[in-house]
Formats: C-alpha cells, sequence, structure tokens
C-alpha cells in the first residue's frame, strides 16, 4: 500500500486555516480588510479577552444578499478577482478568498449582511466549519461578522496563543494600521467594553495620527509630497528630534496598504542622513502610489510584504521626498517650560525645613555660626524671612534685643540667597551686550556694541576663520526683516528677538551646520573631478559585486572613479575629489550593494559617504560652546542663520534653535 494519503476536506481546511489565522489579530485584519473592500466608511471593531472568546467586526458597506452568504466561507470564493490576468494588477486589499472560510473553520461564526436595496437582511450561523442554520433578520446596511471561541476545535494551536493583554495589544497594532491607511474611514476599536480608539474618518491624515499616535508625535512632523518617475510619495515623517531607537514607527503603505519595506526604510533613513545621530531611526507615515502592475502584492502570507518590478525608482522617489521636505523644513522646536510651578506656602515650607529646593525649591546656604553665638534671623517667620531679605533690608531687631546686642559681638552676616535676590535692574542697552574677556582676567575692558546690521564686515581678528556665505539659495522668510541680539549666556547660547519671538540658539550647532552647507555646495561644484592615484588601490570583492560595478560603470565614472575589474578584485586607479584613498575600500563594496539590492545609486552613495566626512569635519572646525569670541564673530553668526532659516538641526539630529513666542512667556508668567 502506498504511503502518500490524500487529506480530507476538514483536515486541509484547518491546515489551510493556520496558514491565513494564527492569531486573534490576523482574524480581525482579514474581517477588517474586506469591510474597507465593501465601501465602508465606518468600521467598528470589538474584542473580548483579547479576541480569543469574542470578536465583532461591524460595517456599513454595501453587504451582501443571502445567497452569497454560504459562498462567504467556501475557500477560494471571492468577488475581487476573476481570472489569472486580475493578478497582475490588484487594486484591494483582499484577493485570495481564504480569510472567512479560514475564520469559518476554526471558530463559531455568525454572519450579519443587508444590502441598500432588501427590506431585509439576512443571517447565517456557522460551527467549526458547519453551516448550522441561514434565516431572515432585520439589521442595518452593511455587514456584522461575529467570531467565538476561537480553535475551540483545535486545542492544539490555542494553546499557543499569548496572554489575552498581549492578543489585544496585537489587534490594536492591526487597527491602528488600518486606521492610518484609510483617514477617509471612520475607526472605532472596544476591548473588554473600554474604547480604545476612535479616528474621525475626515479624510485627514494628520487627524488620524492624532488619534493613534497622540499629541506630541502628531505636533513633530513634516509633510512630504513628491512624484518621481510616475510614483507619488505623500505623507509625514518625524522632525529630527522626534527620531527613535527602532523602526517601530516606520509606516509605509504602498496604495494604501501597510507593508513593510527594506527598499522604502533605507531610502528614508539614507535622506535623514545629516539629519539624525546614526544611531537613531526616523519616524514616518508615507503613502507610496503607483501603477498596481509595477508591484506585486501576492508574495506574502500576510501580505506584509511586495515585490517592485523595479526598485530602483521606488528608492530614488522615497528618498528625494523625503530629502526635500527636511530641506524646505523651516520650523524649530518650541522652547518647553515645565508648567508644574511651586506655591508660595511650599517654597516657605522648604526655607522653614532649610531644604534645598532644586527645580521647585529655594537654594539657601546658611554659613556656620560661631558658637554661643545668637542669629538674628532666626527668630524671624518664613514669610518675614523671604520678604526683609528680598527687599534689601536687615531684619529690625526687637526692643528688648537691642541692649544685648549692643554688647554682643557683630553677628554673622545673613545667609546669600541667590535664588530670590533682586539685584538693581541696569539701564536698557540700547545694543546687545556680549562678553569677550575670560573670567580670569582682571579688570576686563568694557565689551563693545556692535551695531546689528543685516550684513555686517567679518572681521579679520576672529578666533576662527570665518567661512563665506553658503551657495545654498536663502528661503523666503519673514526671518529676513528685524531681529535682535539680545545676547549670549554660557558663552554657548544666542539670545535672538524677532517680533513676538524670542530663539535660543546653540551657537556650535549653528556654526556647524552652515561650514556643513557650505561644504555640501562645494562638493556640488565639483561633481565629476577625479583625482590620479600615484598607486592604484587594489580592492577584494565578490563576484558579484565586481559584476555589478561592471555593470554599472558608465555611472561610476560620471561621478570620478576610474577602475578595471578581475575576477574577485576591482583596481582602482582615480577617485573622486575629496574622497580620502583609505574610505574607497569600505565604500566601493557599498556602492555595489546598494546597486544590487536597488537601494541607490552611484551618485547618490558617493554623496551620503562625502556627508559623513563633511559634517565630521564641520563639528570639528565650528565654534565651541564654553569660549569666548569676539562679539563681531556671534553677529556675524546670527546673520547667517537668519538668512537661512531652514538650518533647523545639526548633522547630527540637534536643534540649532529653540523658539517661545512672546504670548506663551506671558503666560509663564501669569501675564495673560
Amino acid at each position: 500500500m502506498g504511503k502518500i494519503n490524500v487529506l480530507s476536506f476538514e483536515v486541509a481546511n484547518l491546515i489551510a486555516a493556520g496558514e491565513v489565522v494564527d492569531r486573534p489579530a490576523s482574524a480581525i485584519k482579514e474581517m477588517m480588510e474586506n469591510a474597507i473592500d465593501a465601501g465602508a466608511s465606518r468600521i467598528t471593531v470589538e474584542i473580548q479577552n483579547g479576541g480569543v472568546t469574542f470578536m465583532r467586526v461591524s460595517d456599513n458597506g454595501h453587504g451582501m444578499p443571502p445567497e452569497d452568504l454560504p459562498m462567504a466561507i467556501r475557500r477560494h470564493a471571492t468577488s475581487k478577482i476573476s481570472e489569472a490576468q486580475d493578478l497582475d494588477g490588484i487594486a484591494t486589499l483582499g484577493f485570495r478568498g481564504e480569510a472567512l472560510a479560514a475564520i469559518a473553520a476554526v471558530s463559531r461564526l455568525r454572519i450579519l449582511s443587508k444590502t441598500p436595496d432588501a427590506a431585509l437582511g439576512a443571517q447565517m450561523d456557522v460551527d467549526c466549519g458547519e453551516i448550522v442554520d441561514i434565516t431572515e433578520r432585520g439589521c442595518a446596511v452593511g455587514t456584522t461578522v461575529i467570531a467565538e471561541d476561537l480553535f475551540a476545535n483545535v486545542p492544539a494551536r490555542r494553546k499557543f496563543l499569548k496572554r489575552d493583554v498581549t492578543e489585544a495589544m496585537a489587534v490594536t497594532a492591526n487597527v491602528e494600521k488600518l486606521a492610518l491607511s484609510h483617514p477617509e474611514i471612520a475607526f472605532c476599536l472596544i476591548v473588554d467594553g473600554n474604547v480604545k480608539l476612535e479616528t474621525a474618518g475626515d479624510r485627514s491624515l494628520k487627524s488620524a495620527i492624532w488619534s493613534v499616535f497622540g499629541k506630541d508625535f502628531a505636533s513633530r512632523l513634516i509633510e512630504v509630497n513628491g512624484d518621481f518617475d510616475g510614483i507619488t510619495v505623500k505623507g509625514y515623517v518625524g522632525r529630527p528630534d522626534s527620531v527613535r531607537p527602532n523602526r517601530n514607527y516606520q509606516n509605509f503603505f504602498i496604495n494604501s496598504r501597510y507593508i513593510k519595506s527594506k527598499t522604502a526604510s533605507a531610502a528614508l533613513e539614507q535622506a535623514f542622513t545629516s539629519y539624525c545621530a546614526p544611531e537613531k531611526f526616523p519616524c514616518c507615515v508615507l503613502f507610496i502610489g503607483l501603477n498596481p502592475m509595477r508591484v506585486d502584492v501576492n508574495v506574502h502570507p500576510a501580505k506584509l510584504e511586495v515585490k517592485f518590478t523595479n526598485e530602483k525608482p521606488v528608492f530614488e522617489s522615497v528618498y528625494y521626498a523625503v530629502r526635500q521636505a527636511l530641506e524646505q523644513n523651516t520650523a524649530r522646536p518650541e522652547l518647553q517650560i515645565p508648567k508644574q510651578k511651586p506655591s508660595v506656602s511650599d517654597a516657605f515650607t522648604s526655607v522653614e525645613r532649610g531644604e534645598s529646593l532644586g527645580k521647585r525649591q529655594l537654594s539657601i546656604d546658611t554659613p556656620p555660626a560661631p558658637a554661643k553665638q545668637e542669629n538674628k534671623w532666626e527668630h524671624l517667620t518664613a514669610q518675614q524671612y523671604v520678604e526683609q531679605y528680598i527687599q534689601g533690608k536687615k531684619p529690625e531687631k526687637n526692643a528688648g534685643q537691642e541692649k544685648a546686642a549692643a554688647a554682643a559681638p557683630a553677628p554673622a552676616q545673613p545667609p546669600k540667597v541667590p535664588a530670590t535676590r533682586i539685584p538693581e535692574a541696569p539701564p536698557e542697552p540700547k545694543t546687545p551686550v556680549i562678553p569677550q574677556t575670560s573670567p580670569k582676567e582682571e579688570n576686563p575692558p568694557q565689551p563693545k556694541t556692535p551695531h546689528i546690521q543685516q550684513s555686517p564686515q567679518i572681521p579679520e581678528q576672529a578666533h576662527t576663520p570665518l567661512p563665506v556665505q553658503p551657495e545654498k539659495e536663502p528661503v523666503p522668510t519673514a526671518e529676513k526683516g528685524m531681529y535682535r541680539l539680545a545676547g549670549q549666556v554660557f558663552n554657548a547660547y544666542l539670545i535672538v528677538e524677532i517680533g513676538e519671538r524670542m530663539l535660543l540658539i546653540d551657537q556650535h550647532a549653528a556654526h556647524e551646520r552652515i561650514l556643513f552647507e557650505q561644504l555640501k555646495a562645494n562638493m556640488k561644484r565639483k561633481e565629476a573631478a577625479s583625482q590620479l592615484l600615484m598607486l592604484p588601490i587594489e580592492v577584494m570583492m565578490t563576484s558579484g559585486e565586481v559584476q555589478t560595478l561592471g555593470d554599472f560603470r558608465a555611472e561610476l565614472e560620471a561621478v570620478g572613479f576610474s577602475f578595471s575589474t578581475g575576477r574577485f578584485t576591482v583596481t582602482v586607479d582615480a577617485i573622486p575629489v575629496g574622497l580620502e584613498s583609505e574610505a574607497v575600500a569600505q565604500m566601493l563594496p557599498v556602492i555595489a550593494e546598494r546597486l544590487q539590492s536597488g537601494t541607490g545609486n552611484a551618485a547618490l552613495t558617493r554623496d551620503i559617504v562625502f556627508e559623513k566626512a563633511l559634517y565630521q569635519g564641520a563639528c570639528k572646525a565650528a565654534i565651541k560652546a564654553g569660549r569666548v569670541y569676539p562679539p563681531e564673530h556671534l553677529v556675524w553668526l546670527t546673520d547667517q542663520l537668519m538668512a537661512l532659516p531652514d538650518i533647523t538641526y545639526c548633522p547630527h539630529g540637534r536643534p540649532v534653535a529653540m523658539e517661545m513666542s512672546k504670548k506663551n512667556l506671558d503666560r509663564q508668567f501669569e501675564r495673560s
């Protein structure tokens, strides 16, 4: 007797169900995709116990007639496609006809559906793949699918499910992805009777992001809008101050389908080169639109991965769209001040205890008093103590104490309270006052107060060489108008007043970015320049890498390389101007790998490698915090930054400046 058996329909159905539905989250995803394909404008998802005991997905789509209900749970029964050619350009989320059949095979299923032109709807009950009953039922237009006791007939699979809270989190993640992919649909998620997520369905992607990720994330976004080679890229990327330690916040959608794409992720991260630290990952919600015939979505069981007919244009479309958005961004992070503030009673109580207030407390350093010496301050209450010292008055002595005080030795000086002392207000300066002498100098001369001009001359006596104006085109903005350099603090930060706003500028980060932009402009002017090597460099590579470099020889020579190939080596005799010869051995394999994977081209890879070297050099050349520089230098730096308002972050991803509006400052001081 032969050893090969033909499995029964029931066993084959259970195996197929396990491939499609492995947990409640995958069942919810399949049911929601069916609702979206049905044209729903509102979808409600409800689960209990992580979805193991109860799942319900309701929509207001076009519904199903009663005669289609039995067909809906048959394997490979679908209304999305009808012939093989339809697989070449799939425009719907579902198309395999396996979702409801898989769910029905491993649960107790109930489907209620009604079409807009029907007087009554219909209800079908299914128990582990067997149809129990089909009856007429009054219900709203649309479809409701209820699944209970998931894997009740497959206990071996049910025991591999996680805790209820873990399964509920997986369901929530799937609902969030679909809510982001279709902002025109109102989604509602109910977990154990509590509403966990609700979107407006107002077609606003920003509104959907706000509902899914919260206010803080949504407030740190840069809009992206690009169109290259018939591929559109729209959505939002996080600002450089909103990067994350992992890729969990990277959301890509191909034709409104959530996917995981290494090509798109690589393009995003390379676009953020010189905008964030190498160990950080940018966030995004990006929609990539292209002809469905240029992408195959039928390559992954869960349809999470796709295959492009040509990955290179997809990579370049994402890269240039994101890069353009970053370079045109002029929004600066807002200077945040903690809302919590100390109350007067807290301050008085802390003074009585003699504690250090730290962020909320008053710092008091009381010198040790001589032995047996009465401190005239200790008889005051906390309120009298603070009031007397703030007013700069000595506490008045009691009549009984005056005689004893006359004979007693002079008491110790009252403790210094620098945090509360209010010095005499100096006359308002007409021009900025910027320190220019070291604290070690005795009797330092008064600093000169330069007149703020729009384009001051760069002084020759500056401590570091001052670069010329970058070649970058200035961005038209109101910041090119009147502004005032109000001063410098800690020899590290500049304070600039612009109308109703205040900027706090990190002078090192600002100078670093200005130098970096100038170096980039110089690099672009010498795009095809080469330098001959006295001794050729031989780089060992795989045969595939050698073949790739040979195929792209014209492109590599266009950016300045000249080389010959062997079987497992590449011999380089000329390299682009500005590239260190030591970097060639590391650079060529990277170029080959990216050319092979479609995640870059020779010119782009060269520019990225160059940029890393450039911003390291710019960092070393920029002025340093803590050092004293002439006022003219700081004025020049401010003018350069105001002329290029799109310089918002240094190449390492740190903010160049933070701003605060006068209205917000007034609110902090309770003046409004």
